[in-house]
């Protein structure tokens, strides 16, 4: 936040209108996103403001001034913010201003912002003590290196042999697991084969919305997820209540289609009847209304007759021709 060309007084006052924009913009949006932006470069911080542009707001500061500007916010010396609830709810961002750490402010879905941001990673090449954050395959095929290059790739222990005058390897080779740090020789193989493997940008680490934080990952939970959960729990609910015999809404429906069963067993051993059960006698009276009321017994009942129909008229032909009386 320092400009060396300001004076004392005008960086005091730079860092006040800081710390108001920054207050204005926790009173003012209910969603946020807590991110680390280690080797992140400064062109594509701006490529990512670029695309967030309209949509949602990069803060990037120092983070003792922005501590400064929560502990303001939540005891409100000045008497500019009134919602002290939100001043709460927001508190715990507090201990998560650690590091090279920002924060996206939007009001819209978090999962869109989020799409966006993972979207803008730059791929990276894999440099000599950097820690791996995935696993590096090196796959199959020509390198399109010369063949006095086999005892660099036999020094790693890859698989290789010599195709038309060049390097093949010959499988996938895995150089590197997440959390390993990159050696020398995994550095210059993966620069010489022209990999880069790594993706840098900005990492999601905490989630704020409505009033609560939570992991990203719940980000990937969709509608569908949800609804599927709900009902597998009203299931488990139903199905516990059928068996103690408690009466609750998500038993309610399987007692009265139980209750229903047992009514039209009844009417069908005796002479009692009512209108579900007499459509029921019917039939099993008729069995083939079975085939009239379903959809494909329709099908069914119409195939025949096209079949029959050549058939009958190939006998036709044949006592024209002359032909049924020889048989």
């Amino acid at each position: 936040m320092a400009d060396k060309g300001l004076s004392k007084a005008d960086r005091q006052k730079k860092k006040l209108g800081f710390m108001t924009e920054f207050q204005n913009r926790l009173e003012t949006y209910p969603n946020l996103l807590v991110v680390h932006a280690d080797n992140v470069a400064s062109s594509q911080m701006q490529q990512i403001r670029k695309a967030l542009r309209g949509r949602a707001v990069v803060n990037m500061g120092k983070n003792t001034l922005m501590k400064r500007a929560m502990t303001d916010y939540k005891e409100n010396k000045d008497g500019k913010w009134n919602n002290k609830e939100n001043a709460e709810k927001v508190w715990p961002l507090y201990d998560l201003l650690k590091g090279n750490v920002g924060l996206i402010f939007t009001k819209e879905p978090l999962a869109d912002i989020r799409d966006v941001i993972e979207s803008n990673k730059v791929g990276a090449p894999a440099r000599q003590g950097a820690i791996s954050p995935v696993r590096v395959v090196v796959p199959a095929g020509n390198t399109g290196q010369e063949p006095t290059k086999t005892s660099f790739f036999q020094a790693l222990n890859i698989p290789t042999r010599i195709t038309r005058g060049t390097v093949e390897i010959t499988t996938d080779y895995l150089l590197l697991e997440p959390g390993q740090k990159v050696g020398g020789s995994e550095a210059v193989l993966l620069q010489m084969l022209g990999i880069m493997p790594f993706a840098y940008g900005l990492k999601i680490e905490q989630v704020y919305e409505n009033g609560a934080f939570y992991a990203p990952a719940v980000l990937d939970i969709k509608e569908e997820d949800l609804l599927a959960k709900i009902q597998e729990g009203i299931n488990d609910v139903a199905g516990l209540s059928l068996a103690t015999g408690l009466v609750n809404e998500a038993s309610v429906p399987h007692h009265v289609a139980n209750a229903l069963k047992s009514l039209l067993s009844l009417s069908v051993a005796t002479d009692y009847n009512f209108p579900e059960s007499e459509e029921l006698k019917g039939y099993l009276a008729d069995p083939s209304k079975f085939a009239v009321a379903a959809p494909t017994g329709a099908t069914t009942q119409e195939a025949p007759k096209a079949v029959a129909a050549p058939v009958e008229e190939e006998e036709e032909s044949e006592e024209e021709m002359g032909f049924g009386g020889l048989f």
